[in-house]
């Protein structure tokens, strides 16, 4: 069982940025997608950014050209790097993988094995 831990969350003032990390407990075999995904109280938990084992990306349109999602295979790191946040930004940020390729369908919530526990990140106006 793949346990993933996320880190790099904090509050930061709009304008600024923040690198959230994601490390795996063990590698995870390919073909997989890792994903990262963000939830406020009260809200459906929504998927934020994308990559698969190809280096396929995918990005919420309310993100582009803000985040970018990169990820260390070799170290079984996933990373999220958050520029020009905002405070609509402000949420709990996870990370998400699975052994499989999901294109079009990576904003699906249900279609992820493994989960981390979450991480806060905090943007004041």
């Amino acid at each position: 069982q793949v346990q993933l831990v996320e880190s790099g969350g904090g509050s930061v003032q709009a304008g600024g940025s923040l690198r959230l990390s994601c490390m795996a407990s063990e590698y995870i075999t390919s073909p997989y997608s890792m994903a990262w995904f963000r939830q406020v109280p009260g809200k459906e938990r929504e998927g934020v950014a994308y990559i698969s084992s190809d280096s396929f990306t995918r990005y919420a349109d309310s993100v582009r050209g803000r985040f970018t999602v990169s990820r260390d295979s070799a170290q079984n790191i996933l990373y999220l790097r958050m520029n020009s946040l905002k405070p609509e930004d402000t949420a709990k940020y996870y990370c998400a993988a699975v052994n499989m390729i999901l294109g079009a369908l990576w904003t699906n919530q249900e279609q992820y094995s493994f989960w981390g526990q979450g991480t806060q990140v905090t943007v004041s106006s």
